[in-house]
């Protein structure tokens, strides 16, 4: 990609204001940290400056820097022993992330911070090395007895992770994107905490101000909270988001900030091509023995990746069921906002879904009493209705579920997934296996694994998240082109979705159809010329699984391995394929990132209307099926009939 002067100045979005110094220049200088300030104040003070920097100061990064910044992390956990990721800092800075805009700046990020904090174990706090592998076998052999660690998540990705109780972090792999998502999270979480630490000591009495204990519900505690958050050059909106994330722990997590700089370690144990192979397999185990056990091996599939939730409250019928325990529980008060929307959607004074207001109510309900002893029992009740759970138990995190069609109760089907006829999916014999969508090359990985084990295949049907870059967060978008980054293909699809499929389910957004997607290697690998780039190309859609599940498609459709640089057209398959993203991130809004914010209540909108799309879809294909297969046993029994009275 051509590399051109910036004369907007938008590589420098924060300007320093203590002319050109960082306002705690003086406290590093005396403390003869300078070259440990590396990944802080780059500006300033430049270990590693490359040949272009020194060409060109106000350098606009653009791909190659991205694939250069990859390469780097890639061949330095080619190593046997651990590498620090200030090696990366540099790499990092030069990438311009559009997640990570004020990465040079001397203050904090806290869009960046946040994003990465919400994808990392709180135990992250406590941690200098980070172990990464492909499985339990891989850490055990290397003298890491993971399975004897406590088991840490991460509450904004699905990933299986493993704490030890001291300084180190163990992560099962099952990717190539699982390191592209990892590594820059890692070194994006390093830089804003070394930044927040030398702001918390450029003033001796910021410490002790952290030392203070007194009643939270103090005038004074919150002069000392204000004092405290000027200093770190934190906006109230993000403190407030902190003191949501970390809670209680907020003033003891910003304490070990400052007692000491942030350096990583990291360590891959054995990756390898076939690693991943055999850990995509144990993955499939489970799931194979259970339709094997519930004699459902050779039934016709449609596959679904999706979520956990959406597919299974549109069909279980479980928490709709419940209807009046969830509005007495909303409008109990226990939560303001609950109990103010329900009014407003009770009275028709605000726009809204009903069935996605329960949906949302039940996040909360669950945790009193009443739903504890739902929960409980919920397995049991789904499992009648021909619902089953795999949860994962190996290195890849991805929960499965299957749904037996003919046994689903089609009174308690959500309302907007009801249709004629459905009367004949008590007759069918298919199955709906849905997936929890997995992060970038593992849904190529996992797609290959399906399809070499159930050959009756009816439709696939990927549901996920994605940026636009014409839209606005909430948007549904329909793409019919998916470049993928990893393969470079290019795939033209005969997209089974179109706008109208979606846009009388969805009430807060609009609907685009006849869109071009990109299927990207990472987040933070992602800048403001390679949104340019791919924009005027017309490509408006950013996600990550799109183009990994169409490389495992292309490998069920023709004899040899997906191709790299090539066009392909998928306008003719043997089964439906249908590609719905609604968007959580507009990176062309400054800030508007995945770190800004969440969707939350309106975020089920977009949500619930892909997903009743899919299955209206999926009803829509089953009822043709059965009907089909019902008028062809008449006619055979008409034609025996006829020859029975012939002779």
């Amino acid at each position: 990609m051509p590399r051109k002067n910036n004369t907007t100045g938008e590589q420098n979005p924060t300007p320093d204001p203590t002319n050109g110094q960082p306002r705690n220049y003086q406290y590093l200088h005396d403390n003869s940290e300078m070259e440990e300030a590396l990944d802080v104040h780059p500006s300033t003070h430049t270990a590693a400056t490359s040949s272009f920097e020194q060409d060109n100061e106000q350098h606009v990064a653009g791909k190659r820097d991205v694939e250069m910044y990859i390469r780097t992390y890639n061949t330095l956990l080619r190593s046997s022993g651990e590498i620090s990721l200030k090696a990366l800092v540099q790499a990092h800075y030069n990438i311009d992330s559009s997640l990570h805009p004020e990465a040079r700046s001397p203050y904090p990020d806290m869009s960046a911070f946040i994003y990465s904090v919400l994808r990392l174990p709180a135990a992250i706090i406590n941690c200098n090395l980070v172990l990464l592998g492909q499985a339990e076998e891989v850490f055990v052999q290397q003298g890491f007895h993971v399975d004897n660690w406590e088991a840490v998540t991460a509450s904004a990705r699905r990933r299986k992770w493993f704490y030890d109780g001291k300084e180190t972090l163990a992560v099962y792999v099952a990717s190539v994107s699982d390191t592209d998502d990892i590594v820059p999270i890692l070194v994006a979480f390093q830089i804003e905490w070394n930044k927040i630490y030398y702001l918390l000591n450029a003033d001796p009495t910021t410490m002790q101000l952290l030392e203070t204990r007194m009643d939270r519900t103090s005038p004074v505690f919150a002069e000392i909270t204000k004092v405290l958050r000027e200093r770190l050059h934190i906006h109230l909106d993000d403190w407030r988001r902190l003191e949501v994330i970390w809670g209680d722990h907020l003033w003891e997590n910003l304490h070990k900030i400052g007692r000491q700089r942030k350096s990583f370690l990291l360590r891959f144990l054995g990756g390898s091509h076939v690693g991943y192979v055999r850990a995509t397999r144990q993955w499939w185990s489970p799931v194979e023995n259970l339709l094997d056990t519930l004699a459902l091996q050779d039934r016709p599939v449609y596959f679904v990746s999706s979520n956990t939730h959406s597919l299974l409250n549109l069909m279980s019928g479980s928490l709709l069921n419940r209807e009046d325990e969830l509005t007495k529980f909303a409008l109990s008060g226990e939560d303001p906002y609950l109990a103010d929307e329900c009014r407003k959607l009770q009275e028709g004074t605000v726009p809204g879904n009903w069935q996605n207001f329960l949906y949302f109510v039940a996040r909360e309900w669950i945790r009193t009493p009443a739903g504890k002893e739902f929960a409980r029992n919920r397995f049991r009740e789904e499992q009648e209705r021909g619902i089953w759970y795999v949860g994962a138990r190996h290195g890849l995190e991805i929960d499965a579920q299957i749904f037996e069609l003919s046994k689903l109760h089609q009174t308690e089907i959500d309302p907007r997934c009801r249709m004629p006829d459905m009367d004949y999916l008590a007759r069918s014999q298919a199955i709906i296996l849905n997936i929890d969508y997995p992060l970038g090359m593992a849904a190529y990985r996992m797609m290959r694994e399906i399809m070499e084990n159930l050959t009756n295949v009816r439709g696939i049907y990927i549901l996920g998240k994605a940026a636009t870059l014409n839209g606005s967060i909430g948007d549904v978008m329909i793409s019919n082109v998916v470049l993928d980054e990893h393969s470079q293909n290019t795939y033209w699809l005969d997209n089974c979705f179109v706008a109208q499929d979606v846009q009388p389910y969805l009430i807060y957004g609009s609907v685009l159809d006849n869109q071009k997607a990109v299927s990207g290697q990472g987040t933070y690998l992602q800048n403001r010329q390679y949104y340019d780039f791919y924009y005027l190309a017309n490509y408006t859609v950013i996600e990550m699984e799109s183009g990994p599940y169409l490389n495992a498609v292309y490998e069920d459709q023709y004899l040899t391995r997906y191709p790299v640089g090539e066009n392909i057209n998928f306008a003719r398959l043997p089964y439906d394929l249908g590609i719905l993203h609604y968007a959580s991130d507009t990176p062309y809004t400054r800030g508007k990132n995945l770190g800004a914010g969440s969707l939350s209540y309106f975020g089920m909108d977009s949500t619930y209307a892909n997903s009743v799309a899919i299955l209206r879809r999926i009803f829509e294909n089953e009822i043709n099926v059965v009907q089909r297969q019902t008028t062809r046993q008449l006619e055979t029994v008409e034609e025996q009939k006829a020859v029975t009275e012939v002779s």
